[in-house]
């Protein structure tokens, strides 16, 4: 007995960032940090990755904090979209 294709849900990847441009139609640029310790020297690096992400309506602004998922690309960049944008955004701050 094989589950049907609706029942299989795959692991999606979910990533937190900041949104840095919106200026897209349907799309936001999210950069996302992350801290990776120096395999030499021990010291804690900081990397940023900018991500292409689906962004519906335009809802997401700049400046604002969102958590992405990974899906089916949409486009050749873009194989992300945006869950939910929270209510502190960074630009208040």
């Amino acid at each position: 007995m094989e589950p049907k294709a609706q029942e299989i849900q795959k692991h999606k990847k979910t990533l937190r960032g900041i949104v840095v441009s919106d200026k897209m139609i349907d799309t936001a640029v999210v950069a996302v940090n992350r801290y990776v310790k120096h395999p030499k020297y021990k010291k804690y690096m900081k990397i940023t990755k900018k991500y292409h992400a689906h962004n519906p309506g335009n809802r997401a602004k700049a400046g604002e904090s969102v958590v992405i998922r990974s899906c089916r690309p949409f486009s050749k960049t873009k194989s992300f979209e945006i869950v939910f944008a929270s209510l502190d955004s960074a630009r208040d701050k």
